[in-house]
């Protein structure tokens, strides 16, 4: 059964999915400046911007949440599922996540980020060339 509203959900799980996203791409920045690349700048510099996109999105989702009272716990979590606990305003809601599935929703998000990303990235090194 569903207690939380549509837009309530949507918020939440764009929440928590955006913080995991936000933990990948910043574990990629670590592989990238520790790795075998010859030339790390650009990698560093798409990743940064997308990490600096989606703490935007989570600040600003962040600050929705809290007017809406809306939070999310993570209750449990194994090798095929994750269940999380929704609460807004005395309503709670647990859903359960198979892990494969939060994979792909997190890969959606890195490629929103990326094509978010990538003409900021490209315009700068136009700039740069042109200098």
């Amino acid at each position: 059964m569903r207690y939380l509203s549509e837009e309530e959900l949507q918020i939440a799980t764009r929440f928590l999915f955006l913080s995991m996203a936000i933990v990948v791409i910043n574990q990629d920045i670590q592989h990238v400046k520790k790795g075998a690349f010859k030339i790390k700048e650009p990698y560093i510099g798409l990743l940064g911007k997308m990490a600096a996109e989606a703490a935007k999105e989570r600040r600003r989702l962040r600050k929705v949440m809290e007017s809406k009272k809306i939070r999310v716990v993570t209750l449990n979590k194994n090798d095929s599922f994750s269940s999380f606990l929704f609460l807004c305003q005395g309503k709670e809601e647990k859903r359960n996540y198979f892990n494969p599935s939060i994979r792909k929703k997190v890969q959606r998000i890195v490629e929103e980020l990326l094509e978010k990303a990538l003409p900021h990235i490209q315009q700068a090194y136009a700039a740069a060339a042109k200098n």
